[in-house]
Formats: C-alpha cells, structure tokens, sequence
C-alpha cells in the first residue's frame, strides 16, 4: 500500500493511506542508510494480517525536506511575520528565506497584527523581492480567505517566532480548530506539557498545516549547508542582476567593482534591508571550514 505519513512519535509513523490511518514502524534499513521516514513522505507500507499494523518499507524521492522538524515534501513554508509586538526580525525573516531557498521549499510571508503598525514598507520589501506577501488582521479575519485560497490542497508549515499571531491566524482560516492564543495547543502537537512531535491537520478548506518548533530550531542546523558561493543564489532578487550584470562572473557582491547587484542597491531597486541581510550572512559564514560544519 502506498500512503502519506501524517504523524510521527515515539517511533511510530501514521500513514493516511485512503480513508484509512495505519500506524507503522520502520524498516531497519532505513538506519543503515542514516536516514529515517518524515513527516509528509509518501511511502510503501506492508501490513500485519495479525494486528493490522504496518512497517514502512520504501520512502519515495522527496521534492525537499527539513531535518528538524523532520518534514517532507512541502508546498510551502508559511512565515508568520507580525507587524509590531513583536517587531519584525529583518536578519532573522532573511536567513530563514535563503535557507528555505537552499532547501527548495517555496515560502510565503503572512503578515499579521496591521493594526498596531503600517505594513505597507514591510509588504513591499518582499513583495519586490519575488515573495507572495498577504496581510491577514487577526482580529476582523481580513485577508484569511486569500491565504487559505493559496494553501488549499497544498502541504504548508508555518513558521514564526513566539507572539506573532500563528494561532490566531490558524483561527481565522478555521475557525473549528479552537485554537488558545497565547499558548501552544494540543490538537497541534505543541501541548505545553507534551512531547513534541511533528503532525499534519487538514482544514476545512483542504490545506493542509505543520506546525513548526519557531525560527531558532530550523535556523542553526541547517545554517551549515549554505556556503558563501552559493549564497547569492538564495536571494532570488539578485538573480535579476547577476552574474550576467556584474563584471565579475565570481562576484561575491561585496566589494567588488562592477557589481550589478550593489548598484541595483542604491538604484533602489534591491531593498538595502535586504542587501545588509545578505551582507550580515556572508559574514556569518565565510570563515567556517568544512570540519567545524561537520
């Protein structure tokens, strides 16, 4: 039988295969191979005649994953991004979007909380950079409804850090989760008091929802995989202006004469937000040698 896993804890994998949910083990060989089923993989399954429960037998090839949460095959990462209270985190939102666009994992940026500030600045930087950008005010439900269109019948995590609005939002695009503002919640695996594991909720309209730890567990480790040639590439604005627009074809855009990507810059056309993000993150990373990432 073939089927999405939909849960996975204690070393049990819950795979929606039709209309039925079977609880699996894994394979041993999965450890041999250093590698183990996530959450969202779509894979093969055998099933006990005995007690009707099941062993993952086959993993098929993933579009993309993440290590921690230990997720597959995403449509989106969702980054919840709240206007004030707390107030936007530029290097942080641009690290995680290079990283996600390292990892292949398409993002959309939910801005939430438009009430306490104007977001039309924060809108615009992404929106210029190529991302999708809703505002979605919590409080009325504005702009739930265009979010949920884009999520409909995709798999999505959402990402955020602690106090921007996750469970509100969820709330507003349905309203029969329930969800308690303010504090983690069961039916998301996230109970104060629980173990911590990763699960997939489908909504009333068909998306389907992962939540995620917040930014600093996704952050540091997978931070190692970027490297300073290919950082640039991450930014998906400055493939607009380069390599092709620089006078160098291994311009770092740093300081380097020619630099169609500085100049983009200061033509305003590159958010100097943005361009400082990315200038903080080479810095970040352009003495790291191999053996301290591994």
């Amino acid at each position: 039988m073939t089927g999405q896993i939909i849960k996975a804890t204690g070393g049990f994998y819950y795979v929606q295969c039709a209309d039925e949910i079977i609880s699996c083990r894994a394979r041993g060989l999965f450890r041999l191979k250093e590698t183990s089923p996530h959450v969202g993989d779509i894979v093969d399954i055998t099933v006990a005649q005995e007690d009707g429960g099941g062993t993952v037998s086959h993993i098929h090839p993933r579009k993309n994953d993440l290590i921690r949460p230990p997720l597959a095959n995403l449509d989106y990462m969702a980054l919840i991004i709240s206007a004030a209270d707390p107030a936007p985190n530029f290097q942080i939102i641009d690290k995680l979007l290079a990283i996600l666009e390292y990892k292949d994992i398409p993002a959309l940026i939910a801005l939430t909380k438009p009430d306490l500030a104007d977001v039309s600045g924060l809108s615009g930087i992404y929106k210029n950079a190529g991302y999708p950008v809703f505002v979605v005010n919590n409080l009325t439900g504005d702009g739930s409804d265009e979010l949920a269109g884009e999520m409909s019948g995709k798999l999505s995590a959402l990402c955020g850090n602690s106090g921007v609005g996750k469970s509100s939002l969820l709330n507003a695009i349905d309203p029969n989760l329930g969800l308690a503002v303010g504090d983690t919640s069961r039916k998301l695996g996230r109970g104060r008091h629980t173990t911590r594991h990763v699960e997939i909720f489908t909504l009333r309209n068909g998306a389907m929802v992962a939540d995620t730890p917040g930014f600093s567990s996704v952050d540091l480790l997978m931070m190692s995989e970027l490297r300073v040639h290919n950082l640039a590439d991450s930014f998906i604005e400055f493939g607009l202006h380069a390599p092709n627009g620089c006078r160098f074809q291994d311009c770092r855009h740093i300081a380097e004469h020619g630099c169609a990507v500085r100049d983009a810059v200061e033509k305003g056309e590159i958010s100097e937000s943005r361009y400082k993000s990315y200038r903080a993150l080479h810095d970040e990373i352009k003495d790291i040698k191999e053996w301290e990432r591994k």
